[in-house]
């Protein structure tokens, strides 16, 4: 009986972990490519910079910045001044748009541009398709 009751624990975990690394998802009725596991090779100064990108009739209706650990104050930068130039943009162009990065800050901005980049083009690629 004891065996059992540690299995299942395991097993339900295992299945969270296989659910949590599917990159799509729906909320608030719009497809979200969360890139954590699409690009764990993007740094930025410190490290992986993940986002979720949220679409929404094929335009990015907004960009959630998950954690990581760039310097506060120049990620802080990068949501307020970076960021929003994608809002509104269709996905399509934002597999190839290149934004400006923020000063003292590029590769933190670069490694944006680049989650920004892989997470359209596999919405493009990958979800676009099925629908």
């Amino acid at each position: 009986m004891k065996k059992r009751l540690l299995i299942v624990p395991a097993l339900a975990f295992t299945l969270m972990s296989f659910v949590q690394d599917d990159p799509v998802s729906e909320e608030q009725g719009m497809t979200v490519i969360n890139t954590s596991t699409l690009c764990p090779d993007v740094k930025g100064y410190a490290g992986a910079v993940p986002i979720k990108i949220y679409i929404k009739d094929g335009k990015i209706s907004k960009i959630k910045s998950l954690p990581n650990a760039e310097t506060p104050k120049f990620w802080a930068l990068i949501k307020k001044e970076l960021m929003p130039k994608w809002i509104g943009m269709d996905v399509k162009k934002a597999t190839k748009a290149k934004v400006d990065a923020i000063t003292g800050a590029t590769l933190s901005s670069k490694a944006l541009q680049k989650n920004i980049q892989a997470g359209c083009g596999y919405y493009i690629k990958e979800v676009k398709s099925e629908k």
